[in-house]
């Protein structure tokens, strides 16, 4: 050994593994004080550093007695940032070191050493042990070593016995890495290759015992996978005729529930088939299973147990109000449905269809017509269904065959007279594997559904007594046929006044319950509940009106717990505070009378609207220009408006010429919104006769109606909506086709009290009036 001058370098302590030199080796970096000694060695020192051998694998942190005196000098080769902020690091060993004196333990290791140089003795000596060690590698020593083709390498290279000695060592395959400690601390090169053979013989002696061992446990294995498949074997003939009788025991108990189950003649005869097949089938046959649960569906189904309808009328009606406002037409339905039965003793032959937009209430409507009624009820979804076998059921050829949704559901009920409800029957789409709404027709047919045929069940089903009642959002999605067997039942966008009482009378207490609130503890102002309708929803239904009194709900709840305020009150001026600000705007009335201006009346699917109509005109060729992105149908409206004043000009008091000399612009605010529909022909028309004779019209008058080339003003919808729009927005008088005269009953009377409706069959009713 000889001494060198003493350098001081940082250290890292590494574990698991006992570096050599003339060896290289990747490690991964992670303790804080090893990052931080790597970034020393490499910013002060050329990438040089101390590895210490740290005694413990399981140490981490990490003091002087807790590493060995020995050591080795490496340098940093690589360095990869890992995605958990480690490092992983490949060194190049170059020395054995002796570590003299730790100058510094924190924040890192820094270290003096002395260098230990390998001490060559005898050469021949040497090459005898190296030509011993290829020999014991040729004799099968290659999977003792990590990387036989390496060591194969240096040893035909005549590589010296010093580098020899220390790659041997490092790549040899010990029980424990730590015991090649002892390789580093020993000089010798002699000795370390002595102690190559001691190792290699060693574990070659280990490999052979390991060898028997698994020799020896295969042949048990395999004597006991002999004994096993025997012993199973025995175990299946001992069920075979135990099973004979449990099998029997289950025959009986089957046939007795067949008994119970009063079951109509014909499908009696069947089960009982059914049932002496599976008595005679073993039960480790795939068919038993299948007999067995086609039993299970038949005993099961309720064949004649009905509820009993409760036929109080006024009963029933009450319920129906206490769950629903408005909706009087539906509820009058219902009630006309008990009626006819309570008359003729049976069910009528009706199929109901609500129709509406989603949120007006048609599902919740269809339970409570259950309850009010006191049948069972049960719903199945019919959204995406587009396989016929979902209605008909799979026939028993197949694995895992069931019966269809309309058995499932009557089975779920337990009833044969329950209120079915077929959710979304407009969502039903069709494939390869068939047509749903085909196999629709059957169910809903009156004339056929008391011979209802399943695929799975293959005997006939009656549905005659169900209430079978669907739900849609588009009628035009419903294929004729299926629609011709149902009534339809238009539910339509609820106005502002029915959402003012359903919130009240419905979602608000029901929203309270859920919060866990008292009625005293919360309360919202009328003139609150409309702010949140009018500028925090835009919807046909009321879900978007439920969710912001819940949110009203759950911050009253949070005031009370965390600012221990008694309650709460919402009012016109502080709902900003609960729901943030106003989200949606009305139109509302102009102040002024302005010429070539006209208020008209909307229908959108959220409800009723206003919308000003605005025309002018500048001097051009007499051109004719339409914004505001109209739809075909209102473009074709406002051709037939100019058309029709084009050939009244003289008696419209439209001075001669004027159109010939002047271009004309009919404009729809809100030009991102689209519109369409004929109704707003007779706006259209008024505005451009108060354009082109410059006469204004009063801006507290609305009209609606679809005008042909002959001045007539045709029927329109949304009547209802329209006027509750025309109300809210401040007008006083509007205009309405002759045809919708009609459906002025179905306004809410507080609207007909506050504004004028005028029928009118011809736009001069109109013009003359509004020009008088």
């Amino acid at each position: 050994m000889e001494e060198n001058t003493k350098i001081v370098l940082p250290a890292i302590a590494v574990r698991g593994i006992v570096p050599l030199p003339n060896n290289e080796f990747k490690i991964e970096v992670g303790r804080p004080n090893s990052i931080l000694a790597l970034d020393a060695a490499e910013k002060m020192y050329g990438g040089n550093i101390v590895l210490l051998i740290q005694k413990d694998v399981n140490v981490t942190n990490v003091n002087v007695e807790d590493i060995e005196p020995i050591g080795v000098l490496a340098k940093v080769t690589l360095k990869l940032k890992l995605p958990n902020n480690n490092y992983r690091v490949k060194f190049k060993v170059t020395n054995r070191l002796q570590i003299t004196e730790y100058t510094s333990t924190d924040p890192y290791f820094v270290c003096a050493y002395e260098k230990i140089y390998s001490v060559i003795a005898n050469d021949e000596v040497e090459a005898a042990l190296i030509k011993n060690i290829a020999s014991e590698i040729a004799a099968g020593g290659q999977n003792l070593f990590q990387a036989p083709d390496e060591i194969a390498r240096l040893l035909q290279n005549g590589t010296n016995a010093d580098v020899l000695s220390d790659v041997i060592a490092y790549q040899l395959k010990l029980s424990s890495n730590l015991s090649k400690y002892r390789y580093l601390e020993e000089a010798s090169v002699s000795k370390r290759l002595e102690m190559i053979l001691e190792d290699i013989e060693r574990e070659k002696q280990i490999v052979e015992i390991e060898n028997k061992i698994n020799k020896d446990v295969k042949k048990s294995i395999d004597d006991s996978q002999k004994e096993y498949y025997l012993r199973e074997k025995m175990r299946a003939i001992q069920n075979e005729l135990g099973d004979k009788a449990r099998q029997e025991e289950d025959v009986e108990k089957l046939r007795k529930a067949i008994e119970e189950a009063h079951l109509p003649q014909g499908i009696y005869e069947k089960a009982i088939n059914e049932l002496q097949k599976y008595a005679s089938t073993s039960n480790q046959m795939a068919e038993s299973g299948v007999i067995r649960s086609y039993l299970e569906w038949i005993i099961n189904l309720p064949w004649y147990k009905a509820s009993e309808d409760n036929l109080d009328l006024a009963d029933v009606a009450a319920k129906l109000d206490k769950n629903h406002y408005g909706l009087e037409k539906v509820k009058d339905r219902i009630i006309e449905y008990l009626a006819v039965k309570m008359m003729t003793g049976h069910n009528p032959s009706t199929i109901l269809c609500f129709a509406g937009p989603p949120g007006v209430g048609k599902t919740s409507l269809a339970r409570s017509i259950s309850e009010a009624l006191g049948r069972k009820f049960v719903k199945q979804s019919l959204g995406g269904v587009r396989d016929e076998s979902e209605i008909r059921g799979h026939r028993r050829t197949y694995i895992g065959a069931l019966p269809g949704r309309i058995l499932k559901g009557m089975k779920d009920a337990g009833t044969v007279n329950p209120v079915f409800l077929l959710d979304e029957i407009d969502k039903m789409t069709a494939d390869y594997r068939g047509d749903p709404a085909a196999a629709m027709l059957e169910v809903l047919d009156p004339e056929q559904n008391k011979f209802f045929s399943d695929n799975y069940l293959e005997e006939p089903y009656d549905l005659s007594q169900v209430m079978f009642i669907t739900t849609a959002n588009d009628l035009g999605s419903i294929p004729e046929p299926l629609r011709d067997r149902m009534e339809i039942i238009e539910l339509s966008s609820y106005t502002e006044i029915e959402k003012f009482n359903i919130g009240f009378k419905h979602l608000l207490p029901r929203e309270i319950e859920a919060h866990g609130l008292k009625p005293e503890q919360i309360k919202i102002e009328e003139d609150a509940m409309y702010d949140i309708i009018r500028g925090y929803t835009r919807e046909a239904g009321v879900r978007e009106l439920d969710r912001m009194i819940a949110t009203i709900c759950r911050k009253t709840v949070k005031r009370i717990l965390m600012d221990k305020e008694q309650g709460v009150v919402v009012t016109k001026d502080n709902i900003s505070d609960f729901l943030g600000k106003i989200r949606f705007f009305n139109n509302q009335n102009r102040e002024e009378n302005q010429v070539g201006v006209v208020t008209g009346l909307a229908y959108t699917s959220f409800g009723g609207d206003t919308l000003d109509i605005e025309v002018t005109t500048y001097p051009g060729k007499g051109g004719f220009i339409l914004t505001g992105k109209l739809g075909d149908v209102m473009k074709e409206s406002a051709t037939a408006a100019f058309s029709y004043v084009k050939a009244h000009q003289k008696e419209l008091k439209i001075e001669e010429g004027f159109l010939e000399k002047n271009d004309v612009h009919i404009h729809v605010p809100e030009g991102a919104v689209p519109k369409d529909g004929p109704s707003a022909g007779v706006t259209l028309t008024t505005a451009l006769v108060s354009a082109l004779s410059k006469r204004p019209v009063d801006c507290h008058i609305g009209m609606t109606g679809e005008i042909t080339l002959r001045g007539s003003v045709l029927a329109i919808g949304g009547l209802r909506e329209k006027s509750i729009a025309a109300s809210r927005s401040g007008l006083k008088k509007i205009f309405i086709p002759k045809d919708n005269e009609r459906d002025i009953e179905d306004i809410p009377e507080e609207v007909r009290n506050i504004l004028e409706i005028k029928p009118v069959s011809h736009i001069s009713e109109i013009l003359n009036a509004v020009f008088e």
